[in-house]
């Protein structure tokens, strides 16, 4: 095997893992922050399962790059986009319309214990991505690849905003915190979103940071 398919077999490794992490974080997460009444950590699983449908675009682009390496985006990455930018907005406006309620209402969470032991596995788990998918666009010197690298770090600025609520709350009992911190994920789930479908009408490939 040459060393450059040696690198796309990494490429595709990585985000074979991200997807799998993903699903298992959106479930654990989920699950946790109804639970616990946490809109942050629900928010945040939410977003992981989003994640799912994006991993699956890239794992699709970094097959059509390797067999031709020149290629835009064929109708599957387009499409895998245009979905996920609808779906990015519409959790834009369940979490928004719920914390503005949450915070109306004076709603707090019953612990937000599991939102700091998440975060912190998930900044560990997603930094390590980031390092490991830059490491391997360079070696290809692919910029789909750093693209992508740079929008897994958009997953560690989300896991250091669950980090911040979460430990907030636990600490001095601030009930909106958990909403703040919600509007905080949303603001960078609408980005993420508005940029799927930037992406989505072009052969652009931004770096998300």
């Amino acid at each position: 095997m040459t060393d450059v398919g040696k690198q796309y077999r990494i490429a595709f490794a990585l985000a074979l893992f991200t997807i799998i992490y993903n699903v298992i974080e959106g479930l654990i997460s989920t699950y946790l922050g109804f639970e616990d009444e946490s809109l942050a950590l629900f928010g945040f699983g939410s977003d992981s399962f989003i994640e799912v449908i994006s991993g699956l675009g890239i794992a699709h682009m970094i097959i059509r790059i390797q067999k031709q390496p020149n290629s835009h985006r064929d109708n599957f990455e387009r499409t895998a986009l245009r979905i996920t930018g609808f779906a990015f907005y519409a959790l834009v406006v369940a979490l928004v319309a719920t914390s503005i309620y949450n915070i109306y209402t004076g709603h707090k969470p019953l612990t937000t214990f599991w939102g700091v032991v998440i975060s912190i596995i998930s900044i560990l788990v997603m930094w390590a991505l980031v390092i490991g998918k830059r490491k391997v666009g360079k070696k290809l010197d692919s910029a789909p690849i750093l693209a992508d690298a740079n929008c897994t770090l958009v997953c560690v600025y989300m896991s250091i905003i669950l980090l911040i609520s979460s430990g907030i709350y636990e600490l001095w009992g601030i009930g909106y915190i958990d909403s703040v911190g919600t509007l905080a994920l949303s603001y960078f789930a609408f980005t993420e979103g508005k940029e799927c479908f930037e992406k989505a009408s072009s052969d652009k490939y931004c770096g998300c940071s």
